[in-house]
């Protein structure tokens, strides 16, 4: 039998890439628990920084909305919950510097150089998201909700959900920031490119405004056009990146490293 007729060496190859993306996932665990247990440590403060956006309410000011724990589990799940957040914020970078170990041996060395901007960029887009969301939207979208009745109907809200709706909100707009990333990794795969996205504005630009409608649900466009605008700009950043980064046939000399 020759070598490339026996079974047990056509299976090595799927065998070694699976043990690796296993250990590459074992260290990318190891650095959410490691971020989770330092989180932990500042749980009360965290609590505090979701608290932020609710002291511009005015009826909060006041005292006449309280944040309570309704369950005996509540604030010990709650700080977890926070825990978990800020650690993967914390082991973002290392997380996706796994998840590029693990794919660049199949990719041309002309592609590999691309790591280290992948890693920080879509770090900092996420950061940027939720940060953009925390600081200019929340207080606006939070003190509206809050007030809205303007005191007719007395608050106890649930502390476990008004954090739980806040750290919904700020994910949701990290990965919206991240629509340049993804531009730049559909392209290199080959599904889309410059020219379909740059046909497709008008209905990105309805999609975007439909969006920001329901994201910040208060009737002054103001407010709307605060989210829709940077969303959109973002939207024709990817557009320039997917021409930037758009797929170039490779050298006849140039393979990828595929792992043996």
């Amino acid at each position: 039998m020759t070598p490339t007729q026996d079974p047990q060496l056509k299976s090595a190859p799927l065998f070694d890439h699976l043990e690796e993306l296993r250990r590459r996932i074992i260290f990318s665990l190891v650095f959410l628990v490691i971020g989770m247990a330092a989180a932990f440590q500042y749980r009360t403060q965290l609590i505090e920084l979701v608290k932020e956006p609710l002291t511009y309410s005015r009826l909060y000011r006041l005292g006449e909305v309280k944040l309570v724990a309704v369950n005996l589990t509540d604030q010990f799940m709650l700080s977890l919950n926070l825990s978990f957040w800020a650690g993967l914020a914390l082991a973002l970078p290392f997380i996706l510097w796994q998840v590029w170990a693990f794919v660049s041996p199949g990719l041309y060395p002309s592609e590999r150089r691309w790591g280290l901007p992948f890693i920080l960029g879509a770090g900092l887009s996420f950061l940027g998201g939720a940060v953009f969301g925390f600081k200019l939207v929340l207080p606006t979208m939070i003190p509206f909700l809050v007030d809205f009745l303007g005191g007719a109907v007395t608050q106890m809200q649930s502390l476990a959900s008004y954090v739980g709706n806040v750290m919904t909100f700020l994910i949701a707009f990290g990965l919206a920031f991240e629509m340049p990333i993804l531009a730049i990794v559909l392209t290199r795969i080959g599904l889309v490119n410059h020219k379909m996205l740059r046909a497709g504005w008008r209905f990105a630009l309805v999609g975007i405004l439909l969006a920001a409608a329901l994201i910040t649900p208060t009737p002054d466009p103001g407010n709307m056009l605060l989210v829709a605008v940077p969303l959109y700009v973002l939207y024709e950043l990817s557009v320039i990146l997917s021409r930037v980064f758009r797929v170039v046939p490779p050298a006849e000399t140039e393979q990828p490293e595929l792992m043996a």
